[in-house]
């Protein structure tokens, strides 16, 4: 995608050193109508940037979400998030090629594998829309990563890392050229550390949020003749972590009795929501006896984990068909599996001593200490939690008229996402499941007021999604004159998602023995209705865990189609050769999304926006070389996907959620200033900043059906407030220190990134105080002319303990637990280079 023409770090270098093919054609950096932010491998490095979340620390308009942990993380640039089960508004590309698509019961897929940051050349952060050129619609931008390609020389580093929380880090790469005509390139990397998260419960792993993976990388560049190329990619990575687990800090000390009326709906309060609220702040109280610290969590999953397995081969061949037509087909196969265990809420729940409880007890509730877990997720032996491969095809012609004053790209794009295999998970609802997916439950609270004796709700989703997404475009840039040009563009999108779930049911466990043969129901009874309704599904009161709890029933199937049309139109004008000024306006769509957990809120439509950007980029020379960018942007957006905490019905059987739901219109606007200079070829600054003012205007969550098993849809947001994963102000400051010492020992520097992230809301009504982090490191490269470099570093200097992201279950289990970032991470970093 792009390449370096040197190894000054991009931040702190004249724009004019960078060449990139944002718009599919190479281009310096500064002649770009693009806001861009490029990091090189050396920037990456000392930023220790090894999986995609890594990234938005240092990238201001670039946000994550990691409430499942980093490796399943999900982007957010200039305010436009994802929800779980909703098509990415930020794609995240390596080589060209999107990432591999899945769909779990939580966000899977659609991003690179752990390690995708080994031996790149560069990665480019694309803000706004860019649905014209890319494969995947996104209304929020691109990330793309850009591999080191083979070259002709023999060459290659090995580099080891130690750290403490006993991080283990070895990456290494070989470029060999077997011949003029065939160049190879090798890169692994395995990376180890223990977890940051501290478990005070004695059950499971002692400490979550750790890293684990192996990566590995093969590139081959054939020229089969002077002007066709090549390139195959084929990548690999492994992962295989406790997961993630969130510190308790409230939850609702007031939950309303369920045996009264809740004034706001005349129904009863919710039971099970009593029981989980007053379990959370038992568990608050037991960390204040304790005197636990932020980073201390108190799980009690026996056996939790995630493991991802990705792998990608991709091939892209090159014609030079003449001096004025370049054609390339970008090829590519990939499959994504995981497999994942965890506490959804991080919890170790008993039954609290409340006169509620004790009241249920007399009645055949459970008694309270009596240990249960709000959502518990299981592995279901001989399933994956999300599984699906991604295919690609794409066709491009590059062109220029003889006059050159006439550039194009014009395509097509194909892509098919299919199933392998079933997505399927069983998970433990308010139950004692020491694991859901052997069926290993035994009863827990109860389901409701009318059934008050000890039940486990044991949830099965299984799913399969099939995902068609193909476009046509064309989008070309006429040069008026040297200084004024117009670019236009367009695509149009074909989605498809065809959805099918089968036996997404609930098994109730209602007494305590674990040998009960226990109950089931269609968790969908508005399509499969209850025991006792018109046409119901029969209930089975069978032996679950003979032929594995398999029963064939409760199928349903989902098609959802959407195309739409999106655009570009763009006007340069360049006064001088070093100034750029540009004005344009953007359509930016994203489909809708197909998900079975909420009956009745299956479906969700696309969203579309209008972008309107002005931004100017200027290059300095001379004794202070540099470059200033800057860049406004207004975004109407309209038909939002957002989250929306769902209240279930007294006696429904079901203890709440969360849906997608199309909800909102909002207005998003800013302003992003990114400069850098160089003094003397020894001190290099950047300074790098966003302000965003996102407002939602209108939030009207849509009707539910009378047999809803739903009573209320609660989005997660206010009128008026802001979006999401947006704060209002980010800053990143750097800067690099060449030292003058005698050449003879090395290159020795020393540097430090500062970087600032104002408040923000992470769950609609929810938000998190800002944070600054500070990072250090310092460098002798090439140490004694043996080709070794020696680094030591350190992130989050000042040890902050800053919260970063909110499991999001206020509304329904009145809990609030916060997901908290990296402490203070430090070790050392030796790096042999050899070759030319």
């Amino acid at each position: 995608m792009a390449s370096l023409a040197t190894s000054m770090p991009a931040l702190g270098q004249e724009g004019g050193d960078i060449v990139v093919t944002a718009r599919r054609t190479e281009e310096r950096l500064q002649d770009v109508p693009i806001s861009i932010t490029v990091f090189n491998q050396d920037q990456l490095q000392k930023r220790n940037v090894a999986v995609a979340s890594d990234l938005a620390v240092y990238t201001p308009s670039l946000s994550v979400n990691t409430r499942y942990g980093p490796e399943k993380a999900t982007f957010a640039i200039r305010g436009f998030n994802q929800d779980a089960a909703a098509a990415p508004t930020v794609g995240v590309y390596f080589a060209d090629v999107v990432g591999v698509r899945a769909q779990g019961g939580t966000v899977s897929g659609n991003t690179v594998g752990a390690g995708s940051f080994t031996d790149l050349s560069n990665v480019q952060v694309l803000k706004g829309p860019q649905g014209t050129l890319f494969g995947r619609n996104t209304t929020g931008g691109s990330v793309l990563l850009v591999p080191a390609k083979p070259t002709d020389s023999l060459e290659g580093y090995v580099e080891g890392t130690y750290g403490n929380y006993d991080q283990k880090r070895v990456q290494a790469a070989l470029n060999v050229p077997l011949a003029d005509t065939f160049k190879v390139r090798l890169a692994v990397d395995r990376n180890k550390r223990d977890g940051f998260m501290r478990n005070r419960s004695g059950i499971g792993p002692d400490a979550y949020n750790d890293v684990d993976y192996t990566y590995g990388r093969l590139s081959i560049v054939a020229d089969l003749t002077p002007e066709l190329e090549n390139y195959m990619i084929a990548t690999y990575s492994h992962s295989d972590t406790n997961g993630y687990a969130n510190h308790y800090d409230g939850c609702d000390r007031n939950a309303g009795d369920p045996r009264t009326i809740d004034p706001r709906t005349g129904r009863a309060y919710p039971l099970s929501r009593y029981y989980t609220a007053t379990s959370a702040c038992a568990q608050i109280d037991r960390q204040a006896a304790r005197g636990d610290g932020p980073l201390d969590v108190d799980v009690s999953h026996p056996n939790p984990g995630i493991q991802i397995d990705l792998w990608q081969v991709i091939n892209t061949t090159t014609w030079q068909a003449s001096d004025t037509i370049t054609i390339k087909n970008i090829a590519s196969y990939g499959e994504y599996r995981e497999k994942a265990a965890f506490q959804l809420y991080s919890d170790n729940f008993t039954v609290a001593d409340t006169p509620v409880t004790r009241y249920y007890q007399g009645l055949g509730g459970p008694a309270p200490g009596r240990p249960y877990s709000n959502i518990r997720l299981g592995i279901q032996p001989g399933y994956d939690a999300a599984a699906g491969s991604t295919t690609t095809e794409e066709l491009q012609v590059q062109g220029r008229s003889g006059d050159g004053k006439l550039t194009y790209v014009v395509g097509g794009y194909l892509e098919f996402s299919r199933p392998i295999g079933w997505n399927q998970q069983r998970t433990g609802i308010s139950g004692n499941c020491s694991d859901p997916g052997t069926l290993s439950c035994v009863g827990g609270i109860p389901v409701s007021t009318t059934m008050p004796l000890p039940a486990a709700i044991l949830s099965e989703s299984r799913t399969q999604y099939k995902f068609d997404n193909h476009g046509v475009f064309a989008q070309g840039t006429y040069n008026f004159t040297n200084q004024l040009a117009l670019t236009l563009g367009g695509r149009w999108t074909f989605d498809k998602i065809v959805g099918y779930s089968e036996n997404n049911r609930r098994i109730y466990f209602s007494t305590p023995s674990a040998t009960f043969l226990g109950s089931w129901t269609c968790n969908d009874n508005l399509n499969h209705p209850a025991p006792g309704a018109p046409n119901a599904t029969p209930q089975n009161a069978v032996d679950l865990r003979a032929n594995g709890g398999q029963i064939s029933a409760c199928g349903t199937q989902i098609t959802a189609k959407t195309n739409k049309p999106t655009w570009l139109i763009d006007v340069d004008f360049k006064p001088t050769p070093d100034t750029l000024i540009y004005a344009k306006y953007s359509r930016g769509y994203r489909q809708g999304a197909v998900n079975f957990t909420n009956p009745g809120l299956e479906t969700v439509g696309p969203e579309k926006v209008d972008a309107y950007e002005i931004g100017a980029k200027l290059s300095f020379r001379g004794s202070l070389p540099g470059y200033l960018n800057m860049a406004a942007f207004y975004n109407d957006f309209s038909n939002q996907q957002i989250f929306g905490a769902l209240i279930a019905k007294q006696n429904s059987g079901l203890t709440g959620g969360a849906a997608l739901i199309n909800a909102g219109k909002s207005v998003i606007k800013g302003v992003e200033v990114d400069t850098g200079v160089t003094a003397f070829d020894l001190l290099r600054l950047s300074a790098n900043y966003t302000y965003l003012d996102t407002e939602l205007k209108e939030l009207v969550p849509p009707a539910l059906s009378p047999d809803s098993p739903f009573e209320q849809i609660i989005p997660r947001g206010t009128v008026g407030g802001p979006l999401t994963y947006s704060p209002k102000h980010r800053l990143t400051l750097s800067s690099d220190l060449t030292l003058p010492v005698d050449e003879s020992l090395g290159e020795m520097t020393v540097g430090a990134i500062f970087t600032y992230t104002s408040s923000q809301m992470v769950d609609g009504n929810i938000s998190i105080p800002g944070y600054s982090l500070l990072n250090l490191n310092a460098a002798l490269n090439d140490v004694g002319g043996s080709g070794i470099d020696v680094v030591g570093f350190a992130t989050n200097v000042t040890n902050k303990h800053y919260r970063v992201t909110t499991g999001g279950g206020y509304e329904s289990y009145g809990i609030l637990d916060f997901a908290y970032g990296p402490p203070r991470m430090y070790g050392v970093r030796v790096r042999y280079n050899f070759g030319s």
